[in-house]
């Protein structure tokens, strides 16, 4: 059984809605800059950001949680039972 991770399996995201394409960007510090097509209203922007984090990181949108930010650009979601580190790595190897 994995060890409990209070904070360290929350992924910080900047999320640019509006944007001309949606897409993860750079990582700028500690957050993970994505840009969505979708406007930041009825939480459109929030779904996009969902499934393009699911995708990306080969989890069910289900897996995709958003802990907190929902009405910010700076949000916090949780990724299934994954560490950041490891969102990491499988960004890094899907760049590739």
């Amino acid at each position: 059984m994995p060890a409990a991770r209070p904070d360290g399996g929350l992924l910080h995201v900047r999320v640019l809605p509006r944007s001309g394409r949606t897409e993860i960007g750079e990582w700028q510090g500690t957050a993970l800059r994505v840009r969505v097509q979708a406007p930041p209203a009825d939480g459109a922007a929030n779904r996009a950001v969902t499934a393009l984090l699911a995708e990306t990181f080969g989890v069910p949108p289900s897996a995709v949680r958003l802990v907190s930010g929902a009405r910010g650009r700076d949000k916090l979601f949780r990724v299934g039972d994954l560490a950041v580190d490891d969102l990491r790595a499988r960004l890094r190897a899907s760049r590739r």
